[in-house]
């Protein structure tokens, strides 16, 4: 018979299970550690596929190893014949020797819930992508995955457009679609004013979420936790809008209970959705 306890820890189940291919954050703020945090908390178990190994801290970016592509590839062939992920999730792909190992095994483990954040300058500016492996994104990724979530500095990028105003934010998304994408989800984060505006859009409608804008530096890794967070909950069959509402309400909840931790752009708090009291005290 069960005790009271151990009733509490069986609903602690996990709802869907999700695979990852992103890079390595040593500071624990981003990257594939700031994935595991957040799907753990959301209820999703996590596979990883390593992309690299930054040198980081909440102040910068000293340099990024490279995981050999092959071995990309077969960490993602090799984890999902064991494994069968719901969902995907894609974070750094840094040169185009990955995009294409990534673009091969996708091909080959022919998953349909595919989230990428194409993550391409780090949140003290350094950048973590060349050119010819943008080119290549473009041509081989945006459609093949479900959703892309850009900030504006990323939109800028693959689309050529200058975004001054949630109208560039709806325009420069409509121009993804047309490389091919299904779905844009545009972070405003960068736009300097009192609210902050994310932007769904598809060839069906614009769903504008609306939230005040938090002051603080501390926000290393947002745009991870936010894919992450969407992907999971995407994983375990919430339509993709509310996937987006969900997952930017966990990030806001996260950003509004920051740790205070490091001396640069501190970390987030992935634990916000977890009331550990009620069943360890």
């Amino acid at each position: 018979m069960l005790t009271s306890f151990q009733k509490k820890l069986n609903n602690l189940k996990v709802k869907s299970k999700i695979l990852i291919i992103a890079g390595s954050d040593s500071s624990g703020g981003a990257g594939i550690q700031a994935d595991i945090k957040t799907a753990t908390c959301l209820g999703s178990y996590s596979m990883t596929a390593l992309t690299a190994v930054t040198i980081q801290n909440t102040r910068g970016v000293k340099s990024v190893v490279s995981i050999p592509s092959n071995e990309i590839y077969n960490q993602i062939i090799y984890t999902t014949k064991d494994i069968k992920p719901d969902a995907i999730k894609i974070g750094m792909l840094h040169s185009t020797q990955v995009i294409n190992k990534v673009y091969k095994s996708l091909n080959k483990i022919r998953i349909k819930k595919i989230i990428l954040d194409p993550v391409m300058i780090a949140k003290g500016g350094s950048k973590l992508i060349n050119d010819q492996a943008i080119k290549v994104m473009k041509k081989k990724l945006l459609n093949k995955v479900t959703l892309i979530t850009p900030n504006i500095p990323e939109a800028e990028v693959l689309t050529g457009i200058k975004i001054k105003n949630k109208n560039d934010m709806i325009f420069a998304a409509n121009k993804l679609i047309e490389f091919g994408v299904p779905n844009v989800l545009i972070k405003g984060g960068h736009l300097e004013s009192n609210n902050l505006y994310d932007i769904f859009v598809n060839k069906n409608e614009i769903k504008i979420f609306s939230n005040k804008r938090l002051k603080t530096k501390n926000t290393h890794g947002t745009g991870c936790t936010l894919s992450t967070a969407i992907t999971s909950f995407f994983s375990c069959g919430k339509t993709l809008k509310k996937s987006c509402e969900l997952g930017i309400k966990y990030v806001n909840s996260a950003i509004l209970t920051n740790p205070k931790i490091g001396k640069g752009h501190g970390p987030i708090n992935h634990l916000n959705s977890i009331d550990l009291k009620k069943i360890f005290r």
